[in-house]
């Protein structure tokens, strides 16, 4: 028996799911969708950082390979490393806040193919730099990542990639807890809120980093 299937239609499957290593995140979203664009944003200390290793993390963990495009050379492999990121599948690229740098460069990693998380950090750029950039570059993006097995991860302050993302979130600070007495206390934990906007699903997950040292 053959089926006839019309011309022009075509299976929308759902994407296969890279979870992030945060549990109350992926009890939320499940995880960051293969093959499409995760958008974080939010404003400093609002644990885009801390979400970026965990994702690191879990894809370095099953043995993938990533790439980081550092526009504002922010990255900290030693802080990166004691999260649980394999630095040794992890290339490293440094833009030294040059934001044409940082697209030629992720441009060039997603056609190229065979990572499991390509991540543009965009969140230190200089607003006037962050303003120059070209809305055509996330389409090309998006097009580039479909039907691939990375995700495209991107951190920046406030949202960029409007409709090209699948999924974006945005971040807020909770508490700080502190340890010890005044005036030796130490920053211990701290709590952040997570809130995915698209899909429309409006909810809200907390996770609590703890802080090294």
């Amino acid at each position: 028996m053959k089926l006839a299937i019309p011309l022009g239609f075509r299976s929308e499957l759902p994407p296969e799911i890279l979870p992030t290593g945060i549990p109350s995140a992926d009890n939320l979203m499940e995880g960051c969708p293969r093959g499409r664009i995760t958008e974080v944003s939010g404003p400093v200390s609002s644990g885009r950082t801390t979400f970026l290793y965990s994702v690191l993390t879990e894809a370095t963990r099953r043995g993938e390979f990533c790439a980081l495009i550092d526009a504002a050379n922010t990255f900290d492999p030693g802080s990166a490393s004691q999260a649980g990121v394999d630095l040794g599948k992890l290339v490293w690229v440094r833009c030294s806040g040059n934001g044409e740098h940082a697209f030629r460069a992720a441009d060039l990693l997603i056609h190229g193919g065979g990572f499991g998380v390509v991540a543009m950090d965009l969140a230190d750029l200089a607003p006037a730099v962050a303003r120059r950039i070209p809305a055509p570059y996330w389409f090309r993006f998006r097009r580039a990542v479909e039907d691939t097995p990375a995700v495209l991860l991107v951190l920046s302050g406030e949202p960029m990639t409007k409709s090209c993302a699948s999924l974006l979130i945005a971040m807020e600070r909770g508490r700080a807890v502190f340890r010890g007495k005044h005036p030796t206390r130490l920053l211990h934990t701290i709590d952040y809120k997570l809130n995915p906007r698209k899909p429309v699903r409006q909810q809200q997950a907390e996770f609590t980093a703890a802080v090294a040292g």
